[in-house]
């Protein structure tokens, strides 16, 4: 009983390490700027299309100077009226503020990105918003 009650607890404390190491690599939601976008794929069915497509977008997202909260999202098929799961991918960033996201619009990694993976899709939509003071 003993043993296996230490085990539970060296478990949980693995666990938990794991856990908060993993969590703190995380950047924080930054409420000042937030820059939401969704990609359609031409192709969504292709597997080898959407591998291409994330690897590019991982590997410009783990180089850019200027993206802090990191997001990417697939649709969660929510059948309500009001959902929108017609697209393939979505990213959230957030930025410090407008114009450090104006910085990152031209910065080299994204533009990379852009010139890499754009055969990939055939629409984008983005919403940029600020926070309420």
């Amino acid at each position: 009983m003993k043993t296996t009650l230490l085990g539970l607890v060296v478990l949980f404390c693995v666990t938990a390490v794991s856990c908060k190491t993993e969590t703190s690599t995380m950047k924080e939601f930054d409420p000042n700027f937030a820059h939401v976008v969704y990609f359609w794929l031409k192709n969504p069915d292709s597997q080898e299309d959407r591998k291409a497509f994330e690897a590019s977008l991982k590997k410009f997202l783990s180089t850019s100077e200027y993206a802090q909260t990191q997001f990417i999202g697939q649709p969660a098929n929510t059948p309500r009226e009001v959902v929108d799961n017609s697209w393939t991918y979505s990213i959230i960033l957030t930025f410090p503020s407008k114009e450090i996201q104006n910085k990152y619009q031209q910065e080299p990694v994204h533009l990379k990105f852009i010139e890499e993976a754009e055969h990939l899709w055939e629409r984008v939509q983005v919403y940029d918003a600020v926070g309420l003071e």
